[in-house]
């Protein structure tokens, strides 16, 4: 099935992000340790991470034009993180230094027996942006609006700007956010974490939920992240059930999976490829970042992806 709107070809860049860049500070543990013990850590490591970041990091690796919106500290930590950005080949022509403020940082405890992690964050109020803040010009530009919603008010002014010039939004949630019903009526790709769905709606059901969610906002693809198990995705009526893939080698970690499962995702609408092939995309991008520790570290190459795409070519699209 093809995607149900036309992406504009015209354009500097195929995304513009808008949200969340942090500094991850990963602690590998035998076990998740109990209240009131002490364990011996594995291993330790300072890496760059937040949502959009690390989505849009990702996105470059496969050969995307990407430029990145977003604020970092003044700190030692804020210049790591934005020549990461730098590195990756993504625009950072429309990213600031806030004179004063700390750079988002998160402490992530990784169970090496699972991979699964557990994280542990601040944001400094200094790095929010205000509606008027935002720079418009850079969505004027871009073909993809791909945002988190942490400055709710400030991302719908850039949302109704980037929707006036053409661009598809998109959105990366997982939690509510006040006047997060005003954003979602922006939205055309509304991808979600599994709990957000059952926190903001109370409805347990995967399929009714995001028909509810279609239903109120009128958002052309929505779609749920499902962790090992894949990712279910409706469009107009119909439902995508894609499995996951195994992780090469095992899973390191899941830090960044749900980010690296929109990097395909949107890799797949901008390659013009239907919605079942970007959907293994989405999964093949997520189960390659979980070979190894940290949100970006092991995002893969094109050539790597269609390679694991073809070697695993078996998997189902229900």
């Amino acid at each position: 099935m093809k995607f149900p709107f036309e992406l504009r070809k015209d354009k500097d860049f195929d995304v513009v992000g808008f949200g969340t860049n942090a500094v991850d500070f990963l602690i590998v543990v035998p076990e998740y340790p109990r209240f009131n013990s002490k364990v011996e850590l594995e291993n330790y490591f300072q890496l760059a991470g937040g949502e959009i970041a690390s989505t849009l990091t990702g996105l470059s690796r496969l050969g995307a034009k990407t430029a990145y919106v977003g604020r970092f500290g003044d700190d030692n930590a804020g210049h790591f993180g934005i020549q990461t950005l730098i590195n990756e080949g993504v625009n950072i022509d429309s990213a600031e230094h806030i004179k004063g403020a700390q750079t988002q940082i998160a402490f992530i405890i990784i169970d090496s027996q699972s991979g699964e992690r557990t994280v542990i964050w601040k944001r400094d109020k200094k790095l929010s942006y205000l509606p008027e803040d935002v720079p418009l010009k850079i969505v004027e530009r871009c073909s993809i609006l791909h945002a988190t919603p942490h400055d709710t008010l400030a991302c719908i002014t850039m949302a109704k700007h980037a929707k006036q010039h053409g661009a598809i939004v998109s959105i990366d949630i997982d939690k509510p956010f006040e006047h997060i019903e005003k954003l979602l009526q922006l939205v055309d790709v509304f991808i979600c974490a599994e709990e957000f769905i059952e926190k903001f709606l109370g409805i347990a059901d995967r399929q009714i939920a995001l028909k509810e969610i279609q239903m109120r906002y009128g958002c052309k693809v929505t779609g749920m992240t499902l962790g090992k198990e894949g990712s279910l995705i409706l469009c107009e009526d119909s439902f995508f059930r894609t499995h996951g893939f195994n992780v090469p080698g095992g899973c390191k970690d899941t830090t960044g999976a749900g980010d690296a499962f929109r990097v395909g995702f949107l890799y797949g609408i901008l390659s013009g490829e239907n919605i079942e092939t970007a959907c293994k995309m989405a999964n093949a991008v997520a189960a390659l970042k979980c070979r190894e520790i940290g949100a970006r570290t092991a995002l893969p190459t094109k050539e790597e992806l269609f390679a694991f795409l073809d070697k695993n070519s078996n998997l189902d699209t229900d």
